[in-house]
C-alpha cells in the first residue's frame, strides 16, 4: 500500500531535526511550505496525494504550487524557500530510496538581490553594550552585557551563543563552534568578551548541570531568541537606535570593524563561519559605499 504524503513529511522533518541537525526555526519554515504544498496538491490532483502521486509530479505542478503562492502575495525570498523546502523533501524521498521524481529540481529558483548588511556603528555598539548591564537585576544586567559581548565581540549567530552551556565557562582562549550545516569554525575569544561571560556565570542564582544552558531567562529556564530580539528593541527605545539594531546586527557590526580597521577578506570568513566569500565580501560594499560618500561630499567637484 502507497504510503501518504503527509506521513512521508513527517518523517522528512525528524530526518531534519536528528540527522541534519536543522535549527528549530528552519523546521518551522520548512514543515509550513510543505504542507502548504501537500495541500495544493490536494486540490490541483483532486485525490489523496501519495508516494505515488508525488512520483508522477510534472514541473509545471511545482510551477502551478509557485503560481498560486505568488498570488496570495508570497515574494521572491518566500519563493525561494517554498522552492528549497519542496526539493529538500525530494531529495529525502530519493536518499531513502522511495521514489525518484527530479520536478522540483527543473523549477529555476527566482533571483534575489542581497541586500547589504546593516551593522551598527563602534560607538552605537559600545552604548548598547553599555546599557545592557543597567538592569536594576545585577544577575540579569550582567547576563544582557555578556550576551551582547559575546555576539558583538566573537561574531556569534544568536542561536550559536544561546548554544553555549554552564560547563563552557570559564572559556578558553578560542571557542568551536558548530554553524550552520553542522560546519565547525574556531573563533579566537578577546579577553573582555572571557571576562564579561565569567561575570555572568559567577551571579547565575540557580545551579545547574553542565551540560544545562548557560544563558537563562528571569525564570531559570534556557533563553530564548525572542529574548534576545526584546532585550535589542528595548536598547534602540533608550538609546533611540534605528531598527536596524537587532541582535544579528551586532554580528554584521562584527565584521564590518574588522574590515574597516584593516582585517583581511580571507579572515573574517573564517570567524563568520561562511562557506563563500562572496557572502563576506557584502562587508566590503559598505566600506565602499561610506569611503564614496566621503569623498564626494569633500571633494572640490564633488
Amino acid at each position: 500500500m502507497a504510503r501518504s504524503a503527509e506521513d512521508l513529511k513527517k518523517e522528512w522533518l525528524a530526518s531534519l531535526a536528528h540527522e541534519r541537525r536543522a535549527s528549530p526555526h528552519t523546521l518551522r519554515a520548512y514543515g509550513d511550505d510543505a504542507q502548504r504544498f501537500l495541500v495544493f496538491l490536494r486540490d490541483h490532483l483532486g485525490g489523496t496525494v501519495n508516494e505515488r502521486s508525488l512520483a508522477k509530479l510534472l514541473p509545471a505542478d511545482i510551477r502551478a504550487f509557485i503560481t498560486v503562492r505568488r498570488s496570495e502575495g508570497l515574494g521572491a525570498k518566500g519563493v525561494q524557500r517554498a522552492l528549497a523546502a519542496v526539493r529538500s523533501f525530494f531529495r529525502y524521498l530519493a536518499r531513502e530510496n522511495i521514489l525518484e521524481n527530479a520536478a522540483a529540481r527543473s523549477v529555476r529558483t527566482p533571483r534575489i538581490k542581497r541586500g547589504l548588511p546593516r551593522p551598527l556603528s563602534e560607538a552605537d555598539a559600545s552604548r548598547a553594550i553599555a546599557q545592557a548591564g543597567e538592569h536594576d537585576v545585577e544577575w540579569l544586567a550582567a547576563r544582557d552585557a555578556a550576551l551582547l559581548t559575546l555576539l558583538y565581540g566573537a561574531g556569534l549567530r544568536i542561536s550559536e551563543a544561546l548554544s553555549l552551556r554552564r560547563g563552557d565557562v570559564p572559556l578558553p582562549q578560542s571557542l568551536t563552534i558548530l554553524g550552520k550545516g553542522s560546519k565547525e569554525r574556531v573563533v579566537p575569544l578577546l579577553a573582555a568578551v572571557r571576562g564579561s561571560l565569567d561575570a555572568y556565570d559567577k551571579l547565575i542564582p540557580f545551579t545547574g548541570a553542565k551540560d544545562s544552558p548557560l544563558f537563562l531567562s528571569r525564570r531559570g529556564k534556557a533563553m530564548s531568541a525572542r529574548e534576545a530580539q526584546l532585550l535589542m528593541e528595548k536598547l534602540r527605545g533608550a538609546l533611540g537606535l534605528t531598527d536596524r539594531a537587532t541582535p544579528h546586527a551586532l554580528r554584521h557590526s562584527f565584521a564590518t570593524h574588522l574590515l574597516s580597521n584593516g582585517g583581511d577578506l580571507r579572515s573574517v570568513q573564517e570567524l563568520l563561519g561562511h562557506a563563500s566569500l562572496s557572502t563576506t565580501q557584502t562587508y566590503t560594499e559598505i566600506d565602499t559605499r561610506k569611503l564614496r560618500a566621503v569623498y564626494e561630499k569633500a571633494h572640490p567637484r564633488g
